[in-house]
């Protein structure tokens, strides 16, 4: 597998510290030192492969880690918290990813007749990396030197590497987002209604209408998914809403804080303080000081 990592590290050889586009739909690169603040984010679903170096993914209570020889699923979206390393000779962090479309899913799903397996309990895992997948992204890659043949080809190699990890551990959670009818693609809609309401009141109770559960089997689905209570979820975009609207300067911390749909801006200080390491002006200072040192650089 490692002539097929080396020809990958030459395709995505491109990549900045930020999120750099490829030309090829839902596939993206990153690489280098990324800012620590855009690793606090919520992330899409997607599939994350790691080329070089290492990562961790802390979500909810629960923290993963991967390197090249693993590569990471997320089947729908969650704020987490990433911490990147680079590699043990000193190079660069170095990875792709393929942001998961449910639809592309669902689709495969049809025309492969993939076996049905036993639902899926959580919506994010790391698993070991196969040749079979490394084949598939080795192909889609080069896309990037054959612009042309994009359009055509893309498709296929999205739902190859789609397709190697149905195959996989993660099969089921794969699965599970595009079927209508799972737990987990009901609690979905409910993540996107939170996404879509983040500064409303949460109701637990509402929630599980838009999931057709009961209150009981909706916290348990969405804390066995998300690693996470509702209200914790909530909280957690709150929070990250905040720190953008803060880094970009044009608001005070109290402003902001009934903005992402706190009533209190006390309470705000004290939650922010305790996710982010420090409170919320000092924080949002730190963050410009680090991002003009490096626009200077």
């Amino acid at each position: 597998m490692e002539t097929q990592l080396a020809e990958l590290r030459r395709l995505a050889a491109h990549a900045k510290n930020r999120r750099t586009e490829t030309g090829i739909p839902r596939v993206a690169m990153v690489q280098g030192a990324i800012p620590e603040h855009e690793l606090a984010a919520v992330y899409d679903p997607m599939v994350n492969l790691i080329l070089r170096g290492s990562k961790s993914m802390t979500i909810g209570e629960r923290t993963l880690h991967y390197d090249p020889a693993t590569y990471f699923v997320m089947s729908i979206d969650l704020p987490a918290v990433g911490t990147i390393h680079p590699a043990p000779t000193g190079e660069p962090y170095l990875a792709v990813s393929l942001t998961i479309d449910p639809q592309v899913v669902g689709a495969m799903l049809a025309d492969a007749g993939a076996p049905v397996s036993a639902p899926s309990s959580g919506s994010f895992s790391v698993a070991s990396v196969t040749p079979e997948l490394l084949d598939a992204w080795v192909r889609m890659l080069r896309l990037i030197e054959r612009p042309a043949e994009i359009p055509v080809l893309a498709p296929a190699y999205e739902r190859e590497i789609l397709y190697r990890v149905l195959q996989g551990p993660h099969g089921a959670m794969l699965r599970d987002i595009a079927m209508p009818d799972t737990a987990l693609s009901r609690i979905r809609l409910a993540i996107q209604w939170i996404r879509n309401n983040f500064t409303s009141p949460l109701r637990v109770e509402a929630l599980a209408e838009i999931a057709a559960m009961s209150a009981s089997a909706f916290h348990r689905h969405f804390k066995a998914a998300t690693a996470m209570s509702p209200l914790q979820f909530q909280k957690r975009i709150r929070l990250m809403q905040a720190r953008m609207l803060l880094i970009a300067g044009a608001q005070s911390a109290a402003s902001v804080a009934f903005d992402v749909g706190y009533e209190s801006a006390s309470q705000f200080s004290r939650e922010y303080a305790r996710f982010f390491g420090m409170p919320p002006a000092r924080d949002a200072l730190v963050v410009q000081r680090e991002l003009g040192r490096a626009v200077c650089s």
